[in-house]
């Protein structure tokens, strides 16, 4: 259905099916599943948590868990030999020699009590039988060739030692020791920033350009499939549904379940526009599925879809399977344009409207203590005098690199952390000063959405007594019954049945705990949220469903949005203003529309020109930052930003630039103006 044209590919998949046994029944997690990759050729494996990825991905080299596998049938030729087939002492001469493997969290992936250097030449031992001297300098050669600085001085660091860039590039060195003919990426990029992700998908694409390796990239963003996939399998509930070239793809996506995936994409272009979402949930894989898995979900699903299985179909070049594209079962294929997003009528406050937060030189600092005695030797400097100005009924978002300060800030203006300096108006009060009795009816008004869900409840609490815990701590409704109906309605505003009231955390989706989560911080009538990543670890079905109730709530409550995030696609959609965060200092804010359109300050050119993108792949230019962000323990001296700076002067070495003012409330401290 997909080969590809020339050369007999490396890795050829027909029919792989994985059952697993799970005390609710066989699960069937990848089922008639097919492709091919070619030596030199990335394949994108596209698709929502749940959908099968990492499975296929682990059924290849037959990692599925032995105890809980049923059925591992169908073929995985990898040359001419049959993986499949082979008994678990000749998969472990093909697992890392001819078929390297990098995983989603590079923590989890090393041993901690292992040295950088001892890990990387147990993996020369094993698959090229180097040891000693040999495989020191074969391992140094290895990392400087995954771009790690100082690869000698790395050698003898452990894992923890190294910031997250540098752990995802050991565990491709690893990968990479057997020189295998194939590599699979399962998320290597997702848990890493956008300047330190695009340093890792350019690296990708260099060793496969260089080794002539083939790459199965396992992700569930569009953007990053657009930046390096040669072609894409769009995966949904163990099934394939679309197969294509990536322009092809990108150009028109066929199958209903890609297309509202594309739809579904925060952006500049969906500004002031509802985001479609995907209704329903993806079906449990141990239930009795329709025949076309998506059809439970699918606006356009007729009987057919529930009875007859869909076959695979031809449409300008890509292979999809849904009955819209078989003239046998007389279906209409959808145009090649995405239905446009509806528009939101009621706007924003504007930019002149009263400031609901005000904070002025703002400073967190932590001592760094040593001896017995704990005596204090220095302070990581993680805010270091930062001013921020928000409206009432606006976003502004707050912007940077992980370690910049963001969480730290937005913990202390939420009083979770104390201050070590500066000052905090919020609705005529200053925060900072704040204790006791007037601390707690301030947090009225003032509440945050965390970045994990599952970590912010109460496991043992039912999702009633997590709602109205905080209005008991406020005293507020006259009873137990007066309470229970305000947490109900609170539940409906965030599109949750009341029955969820007396369920677990623990038993609802991800997006579902958000909205939970959404909904405890509206039960006292805020005025303000502060909201920590409350996007990144969501699909972008779900995230667009989050998206929509914050937009809803912001339009109807009025509430003003702290957005903390290092996504600038949902930037571009959701805020108003934008202030960019570098090592605890605030180097640019302004206006969304004005710092997206025109940036003035480099680190903030570079985090959007690293931003992959669904609409430009390849046709701009890309800042690619060096190295990592400095300890806030010990600043650069002068601009905080000069190591990593491409128009770095001798003054920037010396001297703190201040802000200056571009119009419009739009400055940049940087010294180039």
């Amino acid at each position: 259905m997909d080969t590809r044209r020339g050369d007999e590919p490396v890795l050829r998949v027909e029919a792989l099916s994985t059952v697993l046994d799970t005390p609710q029944g066989p699960l069937r997690a990848v089922d008639d599943v097919s492709f091919t990759i070619a030596a030199g050729e990335t394949l994108a494996l596209l698709g929502e948590s749940g959908c099968g990825k990492s499975m296929t991905a682990l059924s290849l080299i037959g990692l599925t868990p032995a105890h809980a596998t049923r059925v591992l049938d169908g073929r995985v030729a990898l040359g001419g030999d049959d993986l499949l087939a082979l008994s678990e002492r000749e998969l472990r001469a093909v697992r890392g020699r001819r078929v390297g493997m990098v995983f989603q969290e590079p923590m989890s992936a090393l041993n901690p009590v292992l040295t950088v250097g001892r890990q990387l030449a147990e993996a020369l031992a094993a698959h090229r039988g180097l040891r000693g001297r040999a495989a020191r300098e074969a391992g140094l050669a290895l990392l400087d060739d995954v771009g790690i600085p100082d690869p000698a001085e790395r050698w003898d660091t452990y894992p923890h030692q190294l910031s997250g860039g540098l752990k995802q590039r050991v565990v491709i060195a690893i990968a990479l020791a057997g020189e295998p003919e194939l590599l699979i990426a399962d998320e290597p990029t997702t848990a890493l920033d956008v300047t330190i992700q695009a340093q890792i998908l350019a690296l990708l694409a260099r060793l496969q350009r260089e080794r002539g390796m083939a790459l199965l990239l396992i992700t569930h963003d569009l953007a990053v499939v657009n930046e390096v996939a040669d072609r894409v399998a769009v995966m949904y509930a163990g099934h394939l549904v679309e197969t294509a070239d990536r322009a092809a793809l990108f150009a028109a996506p066929r199958h209903p379940y890609t297309r509202k995936l594309f739809a579904a994409l925060p952006g500049a272009a969906q500004r002031g526009r509802r985001l479609s979402i995907i209704a329903g949930q993806v079906p449990p894989l141990t239930a009795t599925l329709p025949a076309c898995r998506f059809a439970d979900r699918c606006e356009h699903a007729w009987a057919a879809c529930f009875d007859t299985r869909p076959a695979w179909a031809s449409d300008r070049g890509a292979q999809v399977r849904c009955h819209l594209y078989d003239t046998r079962m007389a279906g209409h294929p959808l145009p090649a344009a995405l239905p446009s997003a509806e528009p939101v009528t009621t706007e924003a406050a504007g930019a002149d409207a009263e400031a609901l937060l005000d904070s002025r030189d703002v400073a967190v600092h932590f001592p760094i203590t040593r001896g017995v005695l704990w005596r204090t030797v220095g302070h990581v400097r993680a805010v270091d005098g930062v001013s921020l100005r928000l409206a009432r009924g606006r976003t502004l978002a707050l912007v940077g690199e992980s370690g910049c300060g963001k969480t730290t800030l937005g913990r202390a203006l939420a009083r979770l952390l104390d201050a070590t300096a500066g000052r905090a108006d919020f609705d005529g009060t200053d925060l900072l000063n704040l204790r006791g009795r007037g601390l707690r009816a301030a947090r009225r008004n003032l509440q945050m959405i965390f970045q994990d869900p599952f970590s912010s409840m109460n496991p043992r609490m039912l999702v009633g007594e997590i709602l109205t815990e905080g209005l008991i701590a406020q005293h507020i409704g006259r009873n137990s019954a007066d309470r229970r109906r305000i947490a109900a309605e609170l539940l409906a505003d965030v599109g949750l049945p009341e029955g969820a009231l007396e369920r677990y955390p623990h038993e609802f989706s991800g997006g579902q705990r958000q909205r939970i989560c959404i909904a405890r911080a509206l039960a006292l009538e805020p005025k303000l949220l502060i909201c920590d990543e409350p996007t990144s670890a969501l699909d972008v079905s779900v995230q667009a469903q989050v998206l929509n109730l914050l937009a809803r709530l912001q339009a109807e409550r009025g509430l003003a949005y702290l957005f903390i995030t290092h996504d600038m696609a949902v930037v571009s959609y959701l805020a108003h203003d934008i202030a960019v965060m570098y090592l605890g200092r605030i180097v640019e804010s302004g206006p969304a529309e004005r710092i997206l359109r025109a940036p003035k300050h480099p680190y903030t050119q570079a985090l959007l020109s690293a931003t992959p993108s669904v609409d430009d792949a390849g046709r701009r230019e890309r800042i690619r930052l060096t190295g990592d962000l400095p300890s806030p323990a010990n600043p650069p001296s002068g601009c905080h930003f000069h190591p990593r700076c491409p128009h770095v002067m001798d003054r920037c070495r010396r001297e703190d630039p201040a802000a200056r003012d571009f119009g419009d409330g739009h400055t940049a401290r940087c010294f180039l103006y």
